[in-house]
């Protein structure tokens, strides 16, 4: 680790990001110490300035970090840990501690808008609210669900066998919506699913390391 470059109070900044939906989550400090004993446990440590002692995240609360990469940037003075968040990572409860906005000069979709579809369906089926079409999905149950799955494919084929782009951007939402509803009603995350295709995506000696 002799590449690292440490500022004067001998801390590094630590900028960290969920592994699997690149949402940057906080930014904290590490020292030497925290940056060891990140590498030994596989979750975060870091160091804080105001407390100035060692800091593991989500000792107290919960919400660990499992790490599952850390880089370095071209000058040695800056680290990204990509994590496995559990829980949220700011102490005010919000998923990540960017949740305030300064200015934006473009109207784009919300932050890591897909996992705040899946919540937003995850609260359908627990509360089932009258006139909730995610709702009355939950209610007919899976045979209707899964029926639906195969009209939207259905659809998605079409739109892509016409050449219409418009179409097929609207009838793949219809199906990638219908999909979270089913891996919600069969209790999985899509989550779980981006860890399934980073986990094809490793080396093959490495996936049969982690297999075996």
């Amino acid at each position: 680790m002799a590449e690292l470059k440490y500022d004067q109070a001998g801390l590094i900044p630590a900028i960290v990001q969920d592994a699997y939906n690149g949402r940057v989550l906080m930014l904290a400090y590490m020292n030497a110490a925290a940056l060891q004993k990140t590498l030994e446990t596989g979750q975060a440590w870091f160091y804080s300035r105001s407390r100035q002692e060692l800091w593991h995240k989500g000792a107290t609360s919960g919400n660990l970090q499992i790490v599952k990469r850390i880089y370095y940037d071209c000058d040695g003075d800056a680290l990204l840990l990509q994590v496995e968040q559990k829980g949220s990572a700011c102490h005010t409860g919000a998923v990540t501690c960017f949740y305030r906005t300064l200015t934006a000069w473009e109207n784009l979709p919300p932050d890591n808008f897909l996992a705040e579809l899946e919540r937003i369906i995850a609260e359908r089926k627990l509360n089932l609210p009258a006139g909730s079409y995610t709702a009355k999905l939950f209610t007919a149950g899976l045979d209707r669900i899964l029926k639906k799955i195969g009209e939207e494919a259905g659809e998605v084929i079409i739109a892509a066998k016409n050449d219409d782009r418009s179409e097929l951007i609207y009838e793949c939402g219809d199906l990638l919506y219908h999909l979270l509803v089913l891996l919600a009603q069969k209790g999985v995350s899509f989550t779980e699913i981006l860890a399934e295709l980073a986990r094809r995506h490793q080396p093959v000696a490495q996936r049969e390391e982690s297999d075996g």
